[in-house]
């Protein structure tokens, strides 16, 4: 038996933090494949910390931890493609405090 599909941004992108999988995603008219380590709210917006993995196809210059408002991203679809947690996520951060809605976990 296969999992259904989440359907809607928000429950797309708590499905891959609970999964760590990468999510497909419009933003700023380009295509992007984040591995979204954090969901959480900033006055009273749902915004997302992620890894990009590509832009457009292509790997980005750097790695960094990126912030993403859910509502710029567009075409939100859950990937195949796996991810571990990347250093640069710092759970603890005080921006997370009392905010956070979902993060990836170790284990």
């Amino acid at each position: 038996m296969t999992e259904a599909a989440p359907s809607g941004p928000a429950p797309t992108i708590f499905a891959a933090i609970v999964r760590r999988q990468c999510v497909s995603a419009t933003y700023n008219r380009g295509e992007l494949i984040l591995a979204p380590h954090i969901i959480y709210t900033r006055h009273g917006e749902m915004y997302v910390d992620a890894i990009t993995i590509t832009r457009n196809g292509a790997p980005p210059r750097e790695t960094k931890l990126g912030t993403f408002k859910l509502d710029g991203l567009g075409d939100l679809n859950l990937t195949q493609t796996g991810f571990d947690i990347n250093p640069l996520f710092e759970p603890e951060a005080e921006r997370y405090a009392g905010e956070t809605l979902v993060a990836v976990e170790p284990g």
